[in-house]
């Protein structure tokens, strides 16, 4: 799952995003509440965690601001400094789902992300098998079915194809293709990338025929689109 981190102390952000990526998470760290709600004009995270003092906008104005540009089921955690009733009532009462009381312990992290993720996406969440129409993902094998027939795709040809399918309708930067299916890989070429597009688009059929297209967006990266949705 996509999860966006949001504290001004960066250090904090990124032990977080460690913790959260060692627990099959893609994870990206903000230390402004204004970068953040601008990159979600371009792309959509399934989850966020902010702090609740971030310097440029108030906990309750972030909250406010980013509920209208998600899904109403995407989950938002905030983090304080306090146990104080004060805090935890506005923090909730902005819409924020659950908290979590600095100093910050790396197992309550992990379990509320994943009891969060698991309430709004309960189809996916941990799931073993994912299903979009006649295209079946197999995560824990890394086995790929096209109206139950075996599709033979290589390791990054099936994280590339289920991220798009997680993401229909949004697009994607290359910078975040890179880095949810190259992970490690620092230089990856664009032709690279491109040839890894064109083998999924053709070995699924991905074609407006089938209900489906798989398009570039110009200097940016690659849209998923399911036709008539």
């Amino acid at each position: 799952m996509r999860i966006a981190v949001l504290d001004h102390d960066r250090s904090e952000a990124e032990l977080i995003c460690q913790v959260l990526t060692a627990a099959g998470h893609l994870c990206h760290s903000f230390d402004s509440g204004r970068d953040l709600l601008a990159q979600l004009r371009k792309e959509g995270y399934d989850l966020l965690i902010l702090d609740w003092q971030v310097n440029d906008l108030t906990g309750v104005e972030f909250v406010r601001r980013a509920k209208e540009k998600l899904p109403a089921t995407t989950p938002i955690i905030f983090l304080t400094g306090s146990s104080g009733e004060d805090d935890i009532v506005a923090g909730l009462g902005a819409g924020a789902n659950d908290y979590l009381i600095k100093p910050l312990r790396r197992g309550e992290i992990v379990a509320r992300v994943q009891a969060l993720l698991r309430r709004a996406y309960p189809s996916q969440a941990g799931a073993e098998q994912l299903t979009f129409g006649q295209y079946v993902f197999e995560t824990r094998t890394g086995r790929l079915l096209m109206n139950g027939v075996v599709v033979e795709v290589t390791h990054k040809e099936f994280y590339l194809a289920l991220l798009f399918f997680r993401n229909i309708g949004r697009p994607l930067s290359r910078a975040y293709i890179h880095e949810a299916v190259w992970i490690r890989e620092t230089a990856v070429p664009s032709r690279t990338m491109d040839t890894h597009v064109s083998r999924v688009r053709n070995k699924l059929q991905l074609r407006p025929e089938n209900g489906f297209r798989l398009v570039p967006v110009y200097s940016y990266g690659y849209r998923f689109e399911k036709l008539g949705a």
